[in-house]
């Protein structure tokens, strides 16, 4: 009888401890954003670049934060402003052989290597569908896209090629590196690519995306 009533008095501490535990689990948020961009030609379909970007996540956090907090940036806001295109992501030697760079999100002061064209995206500012950044969700994913527009129509940038058939690969728009900026001036992404060359004579569109993941996980 005092066993069976022992063994009775252990099992209910066991049952106690483990909705003890059960309380104290700690559910801990899993974030992840990756990000896809595809550059081409919307009147000929022509597509030149697929490829994937690396995030800066020290500017991502900061940017989440704000925006969440409804709170400004030293110069602005913390949504994304603009795109900005650089020709400094790769070097080509004399046999033609490309290095790409390495993308410059390790640091909050990060940017690109060379810029040479920002256009605004924001389109609170545009007003147009063709620059344009929109948020895109189906539920009940647990992800939702930040799907970035940006057209460079056959007059931009001033003082382009008129056509695409220089053999400068150093030409200060042949692009080979792009980034997402915030209004706050803070690189959000950089990617860095083969060298593609704007000219008077084609249309060029950047659709950018940026996946939002969220999961949880128990500790």
């Amino acid at each position: 009888m005092h066993s069976l009533e022992m063994q009775g008095k252990e099992r209910y501490k066991y049952i106690k401890w483990k909705r003890v535990m059960s309380l104290n689990k700690i559910e801990t948020s899993l974030l992840g954003i990756e990000g896809h961009i595809k550059i081409w030609d919307p009147e000929s379909g022509e597509v030149f670049v697929r490829r994937r970007n690396a995030v800066n996540y020290e500017n991502m956090s900061v940017a989440i934060a704000n925006l969440l907090a409804n709170a400004s940036g030293n110069t602005s806001t913390h949504e994304i402003k603009t795109m900005r295109f650089g020709n400094g992501g790769t070097s080509i030697d004399g046999l033609g052989a490309v290095t790409y760079k390495a993308t410059n999100t390790n640091s909050a002061s990060g940017s690109l290597y060379n810029e040479t064209h920002s256009q605004t995206v924001d389109d609170a500012i545009t007003s147009s569908t063709d620059n344009q950044v929109i948020a895109s969700h189906t539920s009940p994913n647990n992800f939702s896209d930040v799907i970035t527009t940006c057209t460079l129509d056959y007059n931009i940038p001033a003082g382009q090629d008129t056509t695409d058939t220089g053999t400068n690969m150093n030409g200060t728009y042949v692009f080979d590196e792009l980034a997402l900026y915030t209004g706050n001036n803070d690189l959000l992404t950089h990617v860095v690519f083969h060298p593609v060359q704007k000219s008077a004579n084609r249309k060029i569109q950047v659709i950018y995306t940026l996946r939002i993941r969220s999961s949880f996980a128990d500790l």
